[in-house]
């Protein structure tokens, strides 16, 4: 995938990400317990840090596109999904068995930031 694909998806998880927060700060403040409140938080947190992961993976990409571009940057996007979305979901529907999704997220996170790392390293280092 190109880095116009990376760059446009970190933009619309970062616009979800303050999008989410707002709604938790406005919206939620008086129909959640505040402990379900931090649960919609964390999600917004994490989707807002892994925008700016994705974010600079089209940085990395514009410069030496790849495979492991592409693999880090889908793994980032399923753990946004997993993670936030679990995180959303079970706030909004008071399913707490939706809490047995969020770690399938954090792992995907981890995943992505391993291949992340690892497609800096063997693109960022010395040139022979």
């Amino acid at each position: 995938m190109s880095a116009r694909v990376w760059w446009t998806a970190g933009c619309m998880v970062g616009l979800i990400a303050v999008a989410g927060g707002a709604f938790g700060a406005h919206g939620l403040r008086e129909a959640v317990a505040p402990s379900r409140l931090a649960t919609w938080n964390t999600g917004a947190e994490y989707a807002m840090y892994h925008a700016f992961a994705l974010l600079s993976l089209a940085w990395l990409g514009a410069r030496k596109p790849g495979t492991d571009v592409t693999a880090a940057g889908i793994a980032l996007l399923m753990g946004i999904v997993l993670f936030t979305g679990s995180l959303w979901a079970l706030v909004l529907l008071d399913l707490p068995v939706l809490g047995a999704i969020t770690p399938l997220g954090g792992t995907s996170f981890l995943v992505g930031w391993l291949l992340a790392a690892r497609a800096g390293w063997r693109r960022l280092g010395p040139q022979p």
